[in-house]
């Protein structure tokens, strides 16, 4: 009796201490499950409700870091820049800003350069990086591509001076005459001469102004707003006769040529403005007693057939390293024969600008000594609404000799088409004195 007495007991012991144990488990159990993990850290659970929605519709590169410094969140444009990888922040500057921020609360800003990943290039991405604290334990960063602006901002100033330094040339020269005239009041001759000067540096005022609203014209209007289909034979009459009485001095001959009653798409003026500026160019860079061609034809391309115009003269040529810069604004081949001319640095800006709206593009071919072919492609009238601007094509495409025997390939390059050390008549429709 006694004996099943003490097994009831140690039984009922043995019970409890089991109904004891599993409670304790059960209660670590449901410890353990409402613990935050690292796992779920990294989890679009654990951002502020709307924010992800916010970030999603951001501009700017956008990363959320968790107090280990782990990302939580991502944009790709932040993936693209660099910014994180192996799910960590790769830029240490910015990481050093989100610790500071989730220790004080202080939201802080800084602009950065960082290098370009994977282009081999030495420039660097400039960028605006922003910090702030998001909740009690996430941060935000948000970070501003500023390389495009940047780079504007270069161009804008460096346009600035350079029309600065060209408007003080002719206006410092009038004021200078200006004096020269009142000192010499009782020299009617000196007054003449010193008026005539004044009216040369006017002149070079006035086209060095005309130039900046035509090329400033050219980059902000639309030109097919007011395109029309424009014949290009009419085009290349108006361009010679542009040039008509400068030519005339230097007895400089005109010719056009090539393949008649062409059309392109485009703004009648722009067009007209461009291919003026190559034929003067051609005239004032040329020796007296030389030609100037004009030739146009049609050429096969992807995408449609484009015309070419092409113009040639016997000048003095552009060496290798001032090809690449001669459509530059304010370049000049040679500075001392543009002050001579009246020249501006603009034009061949001008004719970039024009040819690249209109969905064509202008080249260069020259040899020092020799002369310059300066080649404008624009799509043919019918194609040209639809049009996009042609890529950049290989220059040896158009250079005046083959590249693998070094023989003259002008017979079978349109741009070239009007040899101007011939003899012989230009063929063409109509032949321009």
């Amino acid at each position: 009796m006694d004996v099943n007495a003490a097994v009831a007991a140690l039984a009922a012991i043995a019970g409890v201490c089991t109904g004891v144990i599993a409670m304790l488990a059960f209660r670590w159990s449901e410890r353990d499950q409402a613990r935050p993990t690292r796992t779920s850290l990294h989890t679009d659970a654990v951002l502020p409700p709307g924010v992800d929605t916010v970030l999603s519709v951001l501009r700017s590169s956008a990363v959320v870091l968790d107090e280990s410094d782990s990302v939580v969140k991502a944009s790709s444009a932040a993936y693209a820049l660099g910014l994180v990888r192996g799910g960590k922040l790769a830029v240490d500057p910015m990481l050093v800003m989100a610790r500071d921020t989730r220790r004080d609360g202080e939201i802080r800003q800084v602009e950065l350069d960082l290098p370009r990943r994977g282009t081999g290039r030495g420039d660097a991405l400039a960028v605006s990086a922003r910090v702030a604290p998001l909740g009690s334990r996430l941060v935000l960063l948000l970070v501003e591509d500023l390389t495009e602006a940047r780079r504007i901002e270069a161009v804008r100033r460096d346009f600035v001076a350079n029309v600065s330094h060209e408007l003080k040339t002719p206006t410092g020269a009038l004021s200078l005459l200006s004096e020269a005239v009142m000192d010499a009041s009782d020299d009617p001759e000196a007054v003449t001469r010193f008026a005539g000067r004044m009216q040369i540096e006017a002149t070079r005022l006035t086209n060095l102004v005309q130039e900046l609203i035509d090329l400033s014209r050219v980059q902000n209007d639309d030109p097919l707003e007011d395109s029309e289909s424009v014949r290009v034979d009419e085009l290349v009459a108006e361009a010679i006769d542009r040039s008509r009485q400068p030519a005339s001095t230097k007895q400089i001959t005109m010719a056009s040529g090539g393949t008649a009653d062409l059309r392109v798409w485009g703004n009648r003026g722009q067009l007209a403005a461009a291919l003026g500026n190559l034929v003067e160019n051609a005239v004032n860079y040329s020796p007296a007693r030389t030609r100037v061609g004009i030739a146009a034809h049609r050429v096969s391309a992807t995408g449609g057939d484009l015309i070419e115009i092409a113009v040639t003269d016997q000048g003095i040529g552009i060496s290798e390293k001032d090809r690449e810069r001669v459509f530059e604004r304010f370049y000049r081949v040679d500075p001392a024969r543009s002050r001579a001319t009246g020249g501006t640095g603009l034009g061949l800006a001008i004719v970039k600008h024009v040819a690249a709206s209109h969905g064509g593009e202008v080249t260069v071919w020259s040899s020092e000594g020799q002369g310059s072919t300066f080649t404008l492609r624009l799509p043919e009238a019918g194609a040209g609404r639809d049009r996009t601007p042609i890529t950049g094509q290989d220059e040896d495409d158009h250079a005046p000799y083959d590249t693998d025997s070094g023989t003259d390939d002008t017979a079978t390059d349109t741009s070239r088409s009007l040899r101007l050390d011939s003899p012989t008549v230009i063929p063409a429709p109509e032949v321009l004195p």
